[in-house]
This record gives structure tokens, C-alpha cells and sequence, in this order.
């Protein structure tokens, strides 16, 4: 990345970075096929730019409830993932993506089934601003799904890690996600080695979905500034 690159992406708004890099994502989009599609707000603009060949696709398979319901308002078939063996591309934002493309993702506590769609997609294509590219993950919090009733020792064990876990909370009270369950968020980690802590703590019991996208990881990372889209592959 060029020093040129860092310091002129003030000169673009979030909004309009996100814009961009939307747009462009349609080129990975494949006609007559069924694409998957993540949630957050960059995603959003995608969706939005989707909107513009709807009649060139069959459909999409959706990561969270919000963006179903922009797909559907937009004239867009949402399928059930169970209804569709494989996708083709999945394409979704991210929190931080690492220079091999593992990521963290979380931030709109879709995680889980963000990591659904994306295993049973052949290609996943992350679309974020230069800002989330990172050396080492984990300045962003690490989010976590558990089940409330382990929140305290998942709470401990990451603490005996470095960690320090608190439950996010929405007007006052805990988060509850799609799946009816909490989300943990992780800070104080610096994950030199994503694919083995991904490993370790989805095995631990109450953790539904670990924040780290190492073993379904991006292999396209579309990076927007101010100079244009950038293209990283994996």
C-alpha cells in the first residue's frame, strides 16, 4: 500500500468509499446463478448496487434477517441456504482482513450465519476500505456467539488468554442475535495464528461461532480508497 493511498482516503467519505467498492463487487457476481450475500452496512451498498442486474440472477442466499428483507424490497428471491447446495460467490464485509485474508467479522452479530453461507461457497469475495486492512488481528474486538448460560466461563477462559470479554449490549440490555444468543466481544487479542485460535475456541463448549474467519477466509479481498479498488487475491 502506498503512503500516497494511506493519506488520501480523507479525501472520500465512509459512505462513499463504500459506495465504490460495492459497485465493484458486481463483477464476481455470475449470471443465472445464485449469490450469496453477508450484512453490514458495505454490504448494504452492494445490495443496493445488485439491484441493477436482479434479472440476470435467480436469487440469493442471505446471511441476516436485515439483509433479507433490503434483498426481497428490491425484488430479489431470498433462498433458504438448505435450498441450495452451492454457491459460486459469496460476498461480504469485514471488521479487519490480515494481508492472507483472514478475517474478523461480527461487528453486526451476524457471525454465524455469515460463516454458514461462506462454507458453502466456492469463492469469498470481502469488500471493505483500506482502513480494515491489518497486520496481525485483533485491535477489533473479537465477537463470539455463545449461549447464555456459559457467558461467565467463556468470559474467564478468555481472560486466561489476554482477553477481556463483555457482553454487547443493545438499549441497556444483552444483544440478542438472530439465533437467540449472546455475543461476546473480545478485546486485548492479538491473533498471530487465526486458523489455530479459530480451532481452539470453537471447541469450546457454549461458543456457537467464533468472530474469526480463518478456515473459510477470503480468497478476494476488494479494497477501496481514494485512488480507486484495489484488488488483493489470496
Amino acid at each position: 500500500m502506498t503512503q500516497q493511498a494511506t493519506s488520501s482516503i480523507t479525501t472520500l467519505t465512509q459512505d462513499e468509499l463504500k459506495t465504490m467498492v460495492g459497485q465493484a463487487a458486481l463483477q464476481f457476481v455470475v449470471p443465472g446463478e445464485i449469490v450469496g450475500v453477508g450484512s453490514g452496512s458495505t454490504v448494504n451498498k452492494f445490495i443496493e448496487a445488485l439491484g441493477s442486474m436482479k434479472d440476470q440472477i435467480r436469487g440469493a442466499v442471505s446471511s441476516s434477517v436485515a439483509s433479507t428483507q433490503r434483498l426481497q424490497a428490491l425484488g430479489i428471491a431470498v433462498f433458504d441456504s438448505n435450498e441450495v447446495e452451492r454457491l459460486s460467490v459469496y460476498i461480504d464485509g469485514a471488521d479487519e482482513i490480515d494481508h492472507r485474508g483472514n478475517m474478523i467479522k461480527g461487528g453486526g452479530a451476524a457471525l454465524t450465519r455469515e460463516k454458514i453461507v461462506a462454507a458453502q461457497s466456492t469463492r469469498f469475495v470481502c469488500i471493505v476500505d483500506e482502513s480494515k486492512l491489518v497486520q496481525t488481528l485483533g485491535k477489533f474486538p473479537v465477537p463470539v456467539e455463545v449461549i447464555p448460560m456459559a457467558v461467565q466461563r467463556i468470559t474467564r477462559q478468555f481472560a486466561a488468554l489476554g482477553g477481556s470479554a463483555s457482553v454487547r449490549l443493545k438499549d441497556g440490555q444483552p444483544l440478542v442475535t438472530d439465533n437467540g444468543q449472546f455475543i461476546l466481544d473480545v478485546a486485548g487479542l492479538q491473533i498471530s495464528d487465526p486458523l489455530a485460535f479459530e480451532s481452539e475456541v470453537s471447541q469450546w463448549p457454549g461458543v456457537v461461532t467464533v468472530g474469526v474467519f480463518a478456515f473459510q477466509k477470503a480468497q478476494v479481498c476488494l479494497l477501496a480508497a481514494a485512488a480507486g479498488v484495489k484488488t488483493m487475491m489470496f
